[in-house]
């Protein structure tokens, strides 16, 4: 007699299940932005890049904290097309900032290489709205 089909149902019912949980957060806090920028979340740190033509800043919340970035920097290169920046934030009041003219545009891809005294550097990697 042929049964595979009823021992596959609840195989797939119980693949479906635990993909479903895998794409759940488990922690409470949001991944809204809270300055007006765009959030991405690296190892339970949400990094939101706030980018104008003339400042980009990148502010950090632990665990939706926000974290101390007084001894911190952070590298970024914004590639819009293929034009290639690059400049270093530094700590400004709560947050990381570069000053400049930054030229950018829907699209633009941006990445930021973060250092933290006693912490792993870290990588965030966005796409402007």
């Amino acid at each position: 007699m042929y049964r595979t089909p009823a021992l596959l149902a609840p195989l797939a019912l119980a693949l479906a299940a635990s993909a479903f949980a895998a794409g759940e957060h488990d922690h409470a806090h949001e991944h809204q932005p809270l300055h007006g920028g765009v959030v991405v979340e690296v190892k339970d740190v949400d990094y939101e890049l706030v980018a104008r033509p003339a400042a980009v800043q990148l502010h950090l919340r632990d665990h939706g904290k926000p974290a101390d970035v007084s001894q911190a920097s952070a590298r970024l290169t914004l590639l819009t097309g293929t034009d290639k920046q690059e400049a270093v934030l530094r700590p400004a009041g709560g947050k990381l900032e570069a000053a400049g003219s930054f030229r950018l545009a829907p699209g633009t891809k941006a990445v930021v290489v973060v250092t933290r005294p006693g912490k792993p550097a870290a990588t965030a990697r966005f796409t402007l709205k």
